[in-house]
C-alpha cells in the first residue's frame, strides 16, 4: 500500500519518528509508519497482544480438540449402527468435512468483518449444537438427524483450523510457523483424550439410558461449549483487528467476505498461495479417506471399542503432538522441503494401513500414527506458506477458501472412500490415497520452484 493510500495520518506520522513493529506491514520488512500502529501499537505492546492471543487459543484448542476428535472414533460406527449400511456408514464423517468446509466459508466472512473472536465463539457454538444433534439421533435412531447433527460438528473443525491462522496474524515471520504450530499442537491435549474416553462416555451413556455410541458426543459437547467461552472472555483485544490498525488497513476498507474472483487472482498471482492451497487439500484429503474408514476395518475383525479409540489415539498424537517440531522445521528448512517430507511420510503410512490385516494389528497402529505425522508436516507448512503469501487485506479470504477447497475435497474423498471399501476393500482405498500424495509432492515442487527473485509481497507479506 502506497503512502499517498494510507492517508495523512500515515504521512504526518513520519515526523513523529514512530513506525509499527517490523513483522506487521506488507513486504519483506513490514514498516507500516502512523498514528496507530507507532503510537497505539508499538512493538512491545504488539509482542504482549501476541503471547495472550496464543495462549487463550492454546486453552481453547485443548478444550475444542475433545469436540474435533469424538466423530473420529465412534461417528462410522453409529452411522452403521443406524443405517445398517457399511456404504453409508462413511457419511457421517463425511457431513462433518463439509459442515467444516462450508463454516470455514462463512466463518472467513464474518472474521473479515468483525475480527477472529466472534468467528470462532459461533463456530464453537454451532458445533456444541451438532453434538447434540447427535445425541439425539442416536436415541431416535434418525440416520438425517445425524447427518444434520455432524455437517454443525463440523464448525468444531472450522474453529480449530481458523485459529491457527489467528496465531500468525501479529507472528514474526522467522516464528510464524512456529506459533501457527503451537496452536496445532494445543489439540492434542483433548484429541487425544477424547478417543480414550469413548468406552467411558460409552458406559455412562448406558447408564444415562442412551445408546452408547452416543456417549463421546456428550463429552464432545462440553469440551467445545467450554471453548468457545475461553475464547468470548480472553480473546481481547482480537489479533486480526490489531494487525490491520497496526498495518494501516482500515477495517471499512478491507474486503469483507471470500469472494471468488479475489482470491482466484490471488492464486493466479501468487504462486505461493496456489501451491498451499493444494497441498493443504490433498494432504487432508488423504488423511480423511483412510482414517475415516480405518474404525471399520478393525471392528470388523473383531477388534474391541477401547482398541480403536487406542489407535485413533494414536493417529491424532502423529497429527498435532509433534506439531512444535514440525513449525521449528518449517522455519527452519523451509516450507517447500516439509512439504516433501510430508508426501513421503503418508506414502510410507499408506504402504503399512494398506497391507494390514482386519482387527488390530501393529501396522494399522504405526501406519495410522503416520498419516497423521505426514498430515502434521503438510498442514503446518501449506498454511504458513498461503498465509505469508496472501495480501494482508485480503488474508482471510484467502484462508477461507482454503479451508473451503480442503474440506470440500477431502469430504469428496471421504464419501469415495466409503464406495471403494464397500466394493473393492480397504487395501484398495490405500491405493486411490497414494495417488492424491502424488499431489502432494507436484505441489512441494512447485513452491520450490518459486523464484528467489519473486517479489517480497509473495514471498513475505503478512
Amino acid at each position: 500500500m502506497s503512502p499517498a493510500e494510507r492517508g495523512p495520518a500515515s504521512r504526518g506520522s513520519a515526523g513523529l519518528g514512530r513506525r509499527t513493529a517490523g513483522w506487521v506491514g506488507d513486504g519483506a520488512t513490514g514498516f507500516g509508519r502512523g498514528v496507530l500502529g507507532g503510537v497505539r501499537w508499538p512493538d512491545h505492546r504488539l509482542e504482549q497482544v501476541q503471547r495472550r492471543t496464543i495462549w487463550t487459543l492454546v486453552f481453547a484448542q485443548s478444550l475444542g480438540g475433545l469436540g474435533l476428535t469424538i466423530g473420529i472414533a465412534v461417528a462410522a460406527l453409529l452411522a452403521e449402527d443406524i443405517s445398517g449400511s457399511e456404504s453409508l456408514a462413511g457419511l457421517a464423517q463425511t457431513a462433518q468435512v463439509l459442515g467444516a468446509a462450508i463454516a470455514s466459508y462463512l466463518l472467513a466472512r464474518l472474521m473479515g468483518r468483525r475480527g477472529r473472536r466472534p468467528g470462532l465463539a459461533l463456530g464453537y457454538l454451532l458445533g456444541a449444537s451438532g453434538a447434540a444433534l447427535c445425541v439425539v439421533a442416536g436415541v431416535v435412531e434418525s440416520f438425517v438427524t445425524l447427518l444434520v447433527g455432524a455437517t454443525l460438528l463440523g464448525s468444531t473443525v472450522a474453529a480449530n483450523g481458523q485459529s491457527r491462522y489467528a496465531a500468525t496474524d501479529l507472528a514474526k515471520p522467522s516464528r510464524r510457523a512456529r506459533s501457527l504450530s503451537l496452536v496445532v499442537w494445543a489439540t492434542t491435549i483433548g484429541a487425544v483424550l477424547g478417543p480414550n474416553l469413548t468406552g467411558y462416555a460409552g458406559a455412562l451413556a448406558r447408564d444415562l439410558g442412551l445408546p452408547r455410541l452416543t456417549g463421546p458426543f456428550l463429552f464432545g459437547l462440553v469440551g467445545i461449549a467450554l471453548a468457545g467461552l475461553v475464547i468470548v472472555v480472553f480473546m481481547r483485544p482480537d489479533p486480526l483487528l490489531v494487525a490491520r490498525e497496526a498495518a494501516l488497513v482500515a477495517t471499512t476498507r478491507t474486503p469483507a467476505g471470500t469472494h471468488w474472483s479475489r482470491v482466484t487472482r490471488i492464486a493466479r498471482e501468487r504462486r505461493g498461495v496456489a501451491a498451499g492451497v493444494a497441498a493443504l487439500a490433498l494432504g487432508h484429503a488423504v488423511m480423511v479417506s483412510v482414517m475415516v474408514m480405518t474404525p471399520l476395518h478393525m471392528h470388523h475383525g473383531g477388534a474391541s471399542l477401547e482398541i480403536i479409540g487406542l489407535t485413533i489415539s494414536g493417529h491424532v498424537f502423529g497429527m498435532f503432538a509433534l506439531s512444535p517440531l514440525v513449525g521449528w522445521a518449517t522455519d527452519k528448512a523451509g516450507r517447500a522441503p516439509m512439504l516433501m517430507v510430508g508426501a513421503g511420510i503418508l506414502m510410507g503410512s499408506l504402504v503399512l494401513s494398506g497391507t494390514s490385516p482386519e482387527g488390530a494389528s501393529w501396522r494399522i497402529g504405526v501406519g495410522l500414527f503416520l498419516l497423521g505425522l505426514g498430515w502434521s508436516f503438510c498442514t503446518v507448512a501449506a498454511s504458513t506458506l498461503l498465509s505469508e503469501s496472501a495480501p494482508s487485506e485480503a488474508r482471510t479470504d484467502v484462508q477461507g477458501a482454503a479451508d473451503l477447497v480442503m474440506g470440500v475435497v477431502a469430504a469428496a474423498a471421504g464419501a469415495l472412500a466409503g464406495v471403494i471399501v464397500g466394493t473393492l476393500g480397504f487395501p484398495a482405498l490405500n491405493v486411490f490415497a497414494a495417488l492424491l500424495v502424488t499431489g502432494v509432492a507436484t505441489a512441494a515442487e512447485f513452491a520450490r520452484r518459486i523464484p528467489s527473485s519473486a517479489s517480497d509481497e509473495e514471498r513475505l507479506s503478512i
